[in-house]
Protein backbone atom coordinates (compact mmCIF):
# COMPACT_ATOMS: atom_id res chain seq x y z
CA UNK A 1 0.00 0.00 0.00
CA UNK A 2 0.94 3.53 -0.77
CA UNK A 3 1.34 5.81 2.41
CA UNK A 4 -1.85 7.97 1.62
CA UNK A 5 -3.87 4.92 1.49
CA UNK A 6 -2.24 3.55 4.89
CA UNK A 7 -3.22 7.06 6.50
CA UNK A 8 -6.77 6.66 4.70
CA UNK A 9 -7.21 3.53 6.52
CA UNK A 10 -5.46 4.50 9.77
CA UNK A 11 -8.19 7.02 9.82
CA UNK A 12 -11.25 4.74 9.16
CA UNK A 13 -9.53 2.50 12.15
CA UNK A 14 -9.82 5.62 14.31
CA UNK A 15 -13.19 6.16 13.40
CA UNK A 16 -14.51 2.77 14.41
CA UNK A 17 -12.39 3.35 17.98
CA UNK A 18 -13.81 6.42 18.72
CA UNK A 19 -17.35 5.00 17.95
CA UNK A 20 -16.34 2.07 20.64
CA UNK A 21 -15.50 4.51 23.01
CA UNK A 22 -18.39 6.21 22.57
CA UNK A 23 -20.70 3.54 23.09
CA UNK A 24 -18.33 2.02 25.74
CA UNK A 25 -16.57 4.99 27.78
CA UNK A 26 -14.76 2.43 29.69
CA UNK A 27 -12.66 0.88 26.89
CA UNK A 28 -9.55 2.38 26.52
CA UNK A 29 -6.83 1.98 23.83
CA UNK A 30 -3.90 2.02 25.84
CA UNK A 31 -1.61 0.85 23.55
CA UNK A 32 -2.75 2.35 20.19
CA UNK A 33 -2.73 5.80 22.36
CA UNK A 34 0.69 5.44 24.02
CA UNK A 35 2.18 5.01 20.73
CA UNK A 36 1.31 9.21 20.07
CA UNK A 37 0.51 8.30 15.80
CA UNK A 38 -2.76 10.05 14.92
CA UNK A 39 -4.18 9.82 10.65
CA UNK A 40 -3.71 13.41 11.05
CA UNK A 41 0.06 13.10 11.42
CA UNK A 42 1.28 12.74 7.78
CA UNK A 43 4.86 13.34 8.73
CA UNK A 44 5.16 10.07 10.20
CA UNK A 45 6.58 7.25 8.63
CA UNK A 46 4.71 4.72 6.51
CA UNK A 47 6.17 2.27 8.78
CA UNK A 48 4.72 3.70 11.48
CA UNK A 49 1.44 4.41 10.25
CA UNK A 50 1.29 0.67 9.39
CA UNK A 51 2.44 -0.07 12.72
CA UNK A 52 -0.05 2.00 14.48
CA UNK A 53 -3.00 0.18 11.97
CA UNK A 54 -1.71 -2.93 13.40
CA UNK A 55 -1.72 -1.88 17.20
CA UNK A 56 -5.24 -0.64 16.38
CA UNK A 57 -6.43 -3.28 14.81
CA UNK A 58 -6.03 -5.65 17.70
CA UNK A 59 -7.57 -3.46 20.06
CA UNK A 60 -10.46 -3.23 18.18
CA UNK A 61 -10.68 -6.37 17.58
CA UNK A 62 -10.42 -6.80 21.36
CA UNK A 63 -12.58 -4.63 22.02
CA UNK A 64 -15.44 -7.00 19.63
CA UNK A 65 -14.87 -9.73 22.12
CA UNK A 66 -18.16 -9.41 23.71
CA UNK A 67 -20.08 -9.59 20.19
CA UNK A 68 -18.05 -12.53 18.94
CA UNK A 69 -15.20 -13.86 20.51
CA UNK A 70 -14.11 -16.61 17.90
CA UNK A 71 -13.47 -14.06 15.07
CA UNK A 72 -12.82 -11.31 16.79
CA UNK A 73 -9.69 -13.84 19.08
CA UNK A 74 -8.80 -14.77 15.80
CA UNK A 75 -8.32 -11.59 14.17
CA UNK A 76 -6.56 -9.61 17.65
CA UNK A 77 -4.07 -12.11 17.12
CA UNK A 78 -3.42 -12.11 13.67
CA UNK A 79 -2.99 -8.84 14.26
CA UNK A 80 -0.51 -8.76 16.97
CA UNK A 81 1.42 -10.88 14.65
CA UNK A 82 1.34 -8.29 12.25
CA UNK A 83 2.08 -5.28 14.59
CA UNK A 84 5.13 -7.74 15.94
CA UNK A 85 6.32 -7.98 12.04
CA UNK A 86 5.78 -4.03 11.55
CA UNK A 87 7.40 -3.09 14.88
CA UNK A 88 10.43 -5.35 13.80
CA UNK A 89 10.65 -3.26 10.29
CA UNK A 90 11.28 -0.57 11.89
CA UNK A 91 13.77 -1.66 14.16
CA UNK A 92 15.75 -2.97 11.35
CA UNK A 93 15.35 0.04 9.02
CA UNK A 94 16.69 2.40 11.87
Amino acid sequence: MHKDELISLHQMLSEVKDYFEEINPDLKFTQYTALKITPSQQHKSKMEHKYAIFVLGTEIANAMKEVDYSSSSRISARMKELADKALKEMDYQQ
